[in-house]
């Protein structure tokens, strides 16, 4: 589908904010993402959703090689070819009535829509996310204007706890988790919080939809893969 570029901003030194507008968002469910063309590139660029609406796209971006460089300086008016509605997102009805939600870094975007969505199901929402800085914070102030409550552990401890995510973690009342961040980030909340959860998996992918086999996972249940059966996979069919 092609879209267009409304706003591309920066939220920090190294994450962004792309707003995209098109006739079909294609999402339906928090937690899914995108791929993105961008000129000069053979492979598209995956990237998860943030918010969504039916003719817009929200995409928070980190900055960690040439493509995602690249997209820092695209112009309101550039048009992108996208590929859309990619990928198994969080099952809201799945999350219990005061779910917490766990995000690493550029693992926190895709918790914004879900506490969105949590919040149109009459569900509670509580949010825990672990920086390196005070400086690295974005996206809480989103989050609180929801009336979302935010946890943050920062490793310097310029910002909230001083610790892992985990340490944000500590003392707060959940019936299930939903987490998404980095492999390592994900097994350390998989062992703090034994409780139902859900949890985002990143891979590297060529094609974004099932094709190439190339993010393919063992699970308890087979080997699946983390374009198409994922990005999210429920905590009873993870092996670590």
């Amino acid at each position: 589908m092609q879209f267009t570029i409304e706003e591309n901003r920066a939220l920090t030194p190294w994450v962004w904010s792309m707003t995209l507008k098109g006739e079909n968002s294609g999402i339906t469910r928090p937690g899914q993402f995108v791929q993105l063309q961008l000129p000069g590139f053979y492979l598209r660029r995956p990237i998860s959703v943030c918010q969504w609406d039916a003719t817009h796209l929200r995409l928070v971006y980190k900055v960690v090689g040439q493509g995602t460089e690249a997209m820092t300086g695209m112009q309101a008016g550039t048009t992108l070819d996208v590929l859309t509605g990619l990928g198994n997102g969080f099952d809201v009805e799945a999350c219990g009535e005061s779910p917490l939600l766990v995000g690493g870094g550029v693992g926190l975007p895709p918790l914004v829509g879900l506490a969105a969505a949590l919040q149109q199901a009459g569900k509670k929402p509580q949010v825990a996310v672990g920086f390196g800085t005070a400086e690295e914070i974005f996206l809480k102030d989103d989050l609180e204007r929801m009336g979302v409550p935010v946890h943050i552990a920062t490793m310097n401890g310029s910002a909230g706890v001083q610790g892992l995510v985990t340490s944000a973690m500590e003392g707060i009342a959940f019936d299930s988790v939903c987490a998404c961040g980095p492999e390592p980030m994900l097994k350390a909340v998989y062992n703090f919080a034994d409780v139902p959860g859900q949890f985002s998996f990143e891979e590297r992918m060529g094609c974004g939809f099932g094709a190439c086999m190339g993010c393919s996972c063992k699970t308890k249940y087979g080997t699946k893969r983390i374009c198409k059966d994922g990005p999210v996979l429920c905590r009873e069919e993870i092996l670590w």
